[in-house]
């Protein structure tokens, strides 16, 4: 196999792994939804009455849990790549103290991975006071993974929901092949996981109150490729008066699908194409109804044939625009918006290429370059910006990496929205982050993509492994993202000033504005390439 067959192959793969690898599940493995019971319930605090039927959460100290609620049918059989349709309510009261099963997916963040497509769930983390003096802002958050894996229950989130005084949503949505396949016989095409988090939205909207949340003050965030469906629910007119701000992490809005590493969109020309490489894959490409004979292959079939990336379909009706686009128009939604990336986003990817055997010296980075850069002269003008003197050129090709899909992209993102809206940006800094994956890598990661996660939330059902000096820094980031959520505003008397048109960098014991971060990230470089 060809250099560049086997580092675009490993890329692919890293994409979806690395997006989420902080995030593992918790050991006890996925399990089905809760069941609905008559039984006695425990006092009223963990009872919420929603318009399904009510529901019995878990009460911890100082704060409560709701998991598994169903914010939409179940997408199987005919609805299977249908717009998601209303949940059934039921009769007696629901057990919310567990999660519902993850969307189909493969094995990873997931162990075993997961086969259930009756997945349309999320998870409420609120105080434990159930009748605040006034309603608690409330954070959607939609989790990364290259829009293949990941699940809502992977982020305890009872650290932002207590110390912000703020009630917190995940969301599990449609990935791969199931929530993203694009067919002409299919209205949604290539949009199912955005539709899901739309209706996941519309739920909090009409729900969110009786669990002390402020209905009319939602704020929209995820990371990765969370990050990159906030922009696109940023560009989507269907998501009109769904939220009230928006927080990118990591997933910036001018991400390319030229470029394997960081989230974006493609056409829906492209989707379809997909879609039908995929349908001759699984036996259908020739079936006198493909739609019908898709619906009728197992799942575990479709996540064997599915792209190992993926991504959502614009010139759609849910998005009409490619978000990028969009947004050098100024036509998205104008809300304040909280976004940023992190100082070393590409060094997970360039240290598993490095491990997988592809070392990047002064020999083999012209061809590196040419794999993931294969514009005419791009890969030579990249050697050229950030050359390579000796055998330890990971952290090298992990710069342009970063560079090229997260740090310019992000602060292109910024340029466009600010001139439009209320913009702080942030670079998390922390060049000594507790580790994404377990091993020794063959180069210090530094803060590399996803590694600010575990300083706002605890992953995996594990509690987080921090310094003190860390600790401080996790306080002051869940003060900055719930103090924006609360009044769009992320400052406050007990953090460091963040001026707009300005980057926050976020260490440990050093939170300090600064101007510089374009030029320490080569963006007049890639920004030559457009």
């Amino acid at each position: 196999m060809s250099m560049h067959r086997v580092l675009t192959a490993l890329c692919c793969t890293l994409t979806a792994v690395l997006a989420t690898a902080c995030s593992a599940a918790p050991p006890t493995g996925p399990v089905r939804p809760a069941a609905v019971t008559t039984k006695p319930v425990r006092p009223a605090a963990t009872t919420v009455r929603t318009h399904d039927g009510p529901v019995r959460g878990a009460a911890h100290d100082g704060y409560r849990t709701f998991e598994g609620i169903p914010y939409a049918a179940p997408p199987v059989g005919r609805l299977r790549w249908a717009p998601p349709r209303s949940a059934a309510p039921w009769s007696g009261v629901r057990d919310a103290t567990r999660p519902a099963s993850a969307c189909p997916q493969p094995a990873g963040e997931v162990p075993g991975g997961s086969t259930d497509e009756d997945c349309l769930h999320l998870n409420v983390t609120t105080p434990d006071d159930a009748r605040p003096a006034h309603p608690r802002p409330v954070i959607v958050w939609l989790h990364g993974g290259g829009f293949t894996t990941g699940a809502g229950s992977s982020y305890d989130a009872h650290r932002m929901a207590t110390r912000g005084d703020a009630v917190v949503v995940t969301v599990n949505y449609r990935l791969g092949a199931l929530g993203f396949l694009a067919h002409g016989g299919l209205p949604g095409s290539g949009t199912f996981g955005l539709a899901d988090q739309q209706a996941a939205l519309r739920w909090v909207r009409a729900e969110i109150g009786a669990f002390g949340g402020d209905a009319d003050n939602v704020t929209l965030a995820g990371e990765s490729a969370g990050g990159y469906s906030v922009c696109a629910q940023l560009a989507s007119p269907a998501a009109t008066g769904l939220f009230d701000r928006a927080i990118v992490e990591s997933g910036p809005c001018t991400g390319r699908p030229d470029r394997p590493f960081a989230p974006s969109s493609v056409p829906l020309s492209t989707a379809r194409a997909e879609g039908t490489a995929l349908a001759a894959k699984v036996g259908c490409g020739t079936a006198h109804d493909v739609v019908a004979c898709l619906r009728r292959v197992h799942v575990s079939r479709l996540l064997a044939a599915q792209n190992t990336d993926q991504q959502p379909a614009y010139a759609t009706l849910l998005l009409p625009r490619d978000p990028a686009a969009a947004i050098a128009a100024g036509h998205f939604h104008h809300v304040p918006v909280l976004l940023g990336n992190n100082h070393d986003e590409g060094n997970g990817w360039a240290a598993g290429i490095v491990q997988a055997g592809h070392p990047v010296t002064p020999d083999t980075w012209p061809d590196v370059a040419a794999t993931f850069f294969p514009a005419p002269g791009q890969a030579k003008a990249i050697v050229r910006e950030y050359p390579v003197h000796r055998t330890g050129g990971g952290p090298v090709f992990g710069a342009v990496i970063g560079d090229a899909d997260f740090a310019c992209p992000t602060a292109r993102t910024d340029g466009r929205l600010a001139a439009q809206v209320p913009v702080w940006r942030y670079e998390f800094a922390d060049e000594h982050a507790p580790p994404l994956t377990p091993g020794t890598p063959p180069f210090p990661l530094g803060a590399p993509h996803a590694s600010e996660l575990p300083y706002l939330f605890d992953l995996g059902g594990r509690p987080r492994d921090l310094t003190a000096a860390q600790h401080r820094l996790a306080d002051a980031m869940i003060d900055y993202w719930t103090r924006f959520a609360r009044t769009a505003d992320p400052n406050g008397p007990s953090s460091p000033y963040w001026p707009r048109q300005t980057v926050l960098s976020l260490a440990p014991d050093h939170i300090v504005p600064t101007r510089t971060a374009q030029h320490r990230h080569h963006c007049a470089f890639w920004n030559a390439f457009g």
